[in-house]
């Protein structure tokens, strides 16, 4: 199109598109969606604690009763049992059979078992 002098160019005007609102129902759904990550994540949390706390037993159950055993080899059921309880424990089997000693240790709700000899 070619402008012609003494006529102004029509310009047509812009109709924008009608954006709608969210409805009031889709309000505050975040507050829900973030309230059941911070839901998963304390439960996660208890979990790995009372995980963390039962792995601990279990490695100090260990540590006593392979205490205990070396220690009933050379002193008997008295020096295992003083050190079972130095590591927060309870000697629940004692077995010295010859130069051999096999012990039983509970501490918390872990058992662990050991044995040791004189012999080389």
């Amino acid at each position: 199109m070619v402008d012609e002098p003494g006529v102004e160019p029509v310009v047509e005007p812009v109709v924008e598109p009608v954006v709608e609102r969210p409805a009031a129902k889709d309000r505050g759904q975040a507050i829900v969606l973030v309230l059941a990550v911070v839901v998963v994540a304390v439960v996660c949390s208890v979990a790995m604690a009372r995980f963390s706390s039962r792995l601990v037993d279990k490695q100090q159950a260990q540590l006593a009763a392979d205490a205990a055993a070396l220690a009933g080899v050379v002193g008997g059921r008295a020096a295992a049992d003083r050190l079972v309880k130095a590591n927060e424990g309870v000697l629940t089997m004692f077995v010295l059979r010859s130069d051999e000693v096999f012990v039983e240790v509970r501490v918390g709700d872990e058992l662990a078992q050991a044995r040791a000899t004189r012999a080389p």
